[in-house]
């Protein structure tokens, strides 16, 4: 069985996957075997319908989809904003993306999103765009998150990290239902935090440009920002070897890893981590660095 990975940065990293994924292409014997990378993810600055965290991608929406098509990854737009209204779905900038994205050449793309409002927008302006169920709904609620896998209109559906370890319900899903879950793999997230919604809910209303004052993490070590080894130590932190004896051996095979508010330099080890082999990170990791169009610090 194949682990997927969704990869942070579709617009955020252009560069870094500009130079990885002829890497990828061509010197697979680098990489774990059975490793795929099932989509990008990421939204360009300024987008109205962007949710999760605040976009800051710079690069030009035609060169990222042509990057895409030419090594054929599925590009996710990741419109999840929690609040939008019905004046929001207008939006030029956001619109044209999905038509161009819609457009995948023979890959097919798609949209990570929350509201209820977008996701009927959507199914009926551009159907040829797949659905994801966002982890910014905070789905903790074992039962909850089920009702959400028997919707047919998501393809994936990715629950709050805090259920990856719930063993004893998720082997009892059906091979459709674990077809269709997509774990969040690196989340650094305090394990007990009460706002975690609240959090992307401020976000959703920054990328808005409605006034609203800055969400205080609550989590004891907030100002360390996000750290891998930390985020290693989380109880909900899946590894490689998790990956390897415990999620594929039981029918699991999606697997996203968060980073579009990190640097490059940081995206590089999630690559090298998860999806490269000990003995060849070393030659990822020069090619990369050594690549004069592209600045990781």
């Amino acid at each position: 069985m194949k682990a997927y990975y969704h990869l942070p940065g579709l617009f955020e990293f252009y560069e870094l996957y500009r130079a990885f994924l002829p890497l990828f292409r061509q010197r697979r014997e680098w990489f774990y075997d059975g490793c795929e990378i099932g989509s990008v993810y990421g939204a360009p600055g300024d987008c109205l319908w962007g949710g999760g965290r605040v976009g800051f991608g710079e690069a030009r929406p035609a060169d990222v989809a042509a990057l895409m098509r030419e090594y054929g990854v599925s590009a996710r737009l990741t419109f999840s904003n929690s609040r939008l209204r019905p004046e929001h779905l207008s939006d030029g900038k956001c619109n044209a993306l999905c038509a161009l994205f819609e457009k995948g050449g023979g890959v097919e793309n798609g949209v990570i999103l929350h509201s209820e409002l977008l996701l009927d927008y959507l199914r009926e302006r551009y159907p040829g765009l797949y659905r994801v169920s966002s982890t910014t709904k905070v789905l903790t609620d074992f039962g909850d998150f089920e009702a959400e896998l028997n919707r047919p209109e998501f393809r994936f559906v990715v629950p709050d990290f805090r259920l990856n370890k719930a063993f004893d319900r998720l082997f009892g899903l059906s091979d459709d239902q674990k077809a269709k879950v997509e774990f969040l793999c690196n989340e650094c997230c305090w394990f007990q935090c009460p706002e975690r919604r609240a959090c992307y809910e401020n976000v959703s209303l920054k990328n808005l440009g409605e006034p609203c004052p800055d969400h205080v993490c609550a989590s004891p070590t907030a100002q360390r920002g996000y750290r891998f080894s930390d985020a290693m130590e989380n109880p909900g932190f899946i590894g490689i070897d998790d990956i390897r004896n415990t999620y594929l051996p039981n029918g699991f095979s999606h697997f996203k890893i968060e980073g579009r508010s990190l640097g490059s330099a940081v995206v590089l080890e999630f690559l090298l981590y998860y999806m490269t082999k000990p003995e060849h990170q070393l030659k990822v990791r020069e090619a990369i660095y050594l690549d004069s169009a592209l600045d990781l610090f």
